[in-house]
């Protein structure tokens, strides 16, 4: 019998007890995780010295899970995403042939011996150097998951943060030109999540979306914190208040997705806050995401594993290494 059918049959209370249990995480846990995070970083750092112009994105795809098999022996906790289209939320198509200054956005987990997972994000620069505006952008995304992490405490709901990160992209797109108006407006209204529809993170553990065979809503949400029907947060799987030893995903985004652009902007959606004349170069530009797994600790937060190289001179050196 699978999960989804044994969640199905199993009481509520039940179920809310083995999350309970499992959503606390023990030293030898976290041990597991972190070895699953060691094979991961081998495997963002080898996919940044392969990104190189004239390469098919499936040889780097063929490197990195050949050698997280050959350190595992395990299969790995989900499709790897490795994708020069990152607009293309959760693409899994490795045909594109890359050349110089395209992005790729690479996501990628192993598993350790034990089968707990790892789960992380890094955007590349293909050829080895991030254009003017790509560097732009790629600060942008790496300022909210700086926020986040920052304001991450045993106390504050999942929820707060997701919009704290909201916050930095509106405050700074504002800067940049491509919004306007009163940014606690932007972030209230919804109008940052054209460029950032999901959430921001999730349970990690035994599987890497830890837990949500039970069923999301007992995972992530509570009986007084319901799931917010605004698009964007609509999609925010973990929103209820952290807890010391939970381990959850921070991977914010930013992403220029021309249906979704041209949609809004034939509606005049958000027409107060969004630039759409301004957002015209961007059509083409992709994706950028940045992930980590993280521990809430007794009075913040701290990043697992090795330090995987993510600000962009340490992912431009790693890429011409």
């Amino acid at each position: 019998m699978n999960r989804q059918v044994v969640a199905q049959k199993a009481s509520k209370s039940l179920i809310r007890s083995v999350v309970r249990q499992r959503s606390v995480k023990s030293d030898a846990e976290l041990a597991q995780i972190e070895s699953a995070i060691t094979i991961n970083g081998a495997m963002q750092t080898t996919a940044m010295r392969m990104a190189t112009p004239g390469r098919h994105e499936r040889e780097v795809v063929g490197a990195i899970e050949g050698l997280a098999y050959g350190l595992s022996g395990r299969k790995l906790p989900f499709r790897t995403i490795f994708s020069i289209h990152g607009q293309v939320l959760h693409n899994h198509c490795h045909d594109n042939q890359m050349k110089a200054g395209d992005l790729a956005i690479c996501d990628c987990g192993a598993e350790s011996s034990m089968g707990y997972a790892s789960d992380t994000t890094r955007t590349i620069p293909v050829g080895g150097r991030f254009t003017g505006r790509q560097k732009d952008i790629y600060e942008v995304v790496l300022g909210m998951q700086m926020d986040a992490l920052a304001a991450m405490k045993p106390g504050v709901p999942f929820r707060d943060i997701h919009l704290l990160a909201a916050r930095r992209l509106s405050s700074d797109f504002k800067k940049l030109g491509l919004m306007h108006g009163d940014v606690s407006e932007m972030v209230e209204s919804g109008a940052y999540a054209l460029f950032f529809p999901h959430g921001l993170g999730h349970m990690m553990g035994l599987d890497v979306h830890d837990m949500e065979s039970l069923g999301e809503n007992h995972v992530g949400y509570t009986e007084n914190i319901r799931r917010d029907t605004r698009f964007g947060l609509n999609r925010l799987r973990l929103a209820k208040p952290l807890e010391p030893g939970f381990v959850v995903t921070v991977e914010p985004g930013v992403y220029f997705i021309p249906p979704l652009i041209r949609q809004w902007r034939a509606e005049n959606r958000f027409g107060d806050h969004i630039d759409y004349r301004r957002l015209e170069p961007f059509l083409d530009f992709g994706g950028v995401r940045i992930e980590d797994d993280v521990r809430v600790t007794s009075d913040g937060a701290a990043v697992l594993g090795p330090p995987i190289p993510k600000t962009v001179p340490a992912v431009e050196a790693c890429c011409n290494r």
